[in-house]
């Protein structure tokens, strides 16, 4: 349990020294990627792989039907 609690309060300092300039940093990379158009076609391909594994994926009067018990609203 001490290690765990050391190495965060290290994580912590650590982190603390990086500052906000390198979190907006790797927030900027991070919306980049998720924003790039390969990215979206590869979610899409796998998204569309797994509707056609999961019968309840599909499609639902225009909406998408997340749950098979719970109908949405």
């Amino acid at each position: 349990m001490k290690g765990i609690l050391i190495g965060a309060a290290i994580g912590y300092v650590l982190g603390a020294k990086a500052g906000r300039e390198r979190y907006d940093q790797i927030v900027r990379a991070y919306h980049r990627i998720v924003e790039s158009p390969a990215v979206r076609k590869a979610a899409g391909t796998a998204k569309d792989k797994v509707a056609d594994t999961i019968p309840w994926m599909h499609q639902h009067n225009g909406q998408e039907r997340r749950d098979p018990v719970i109908p949405s609203a």
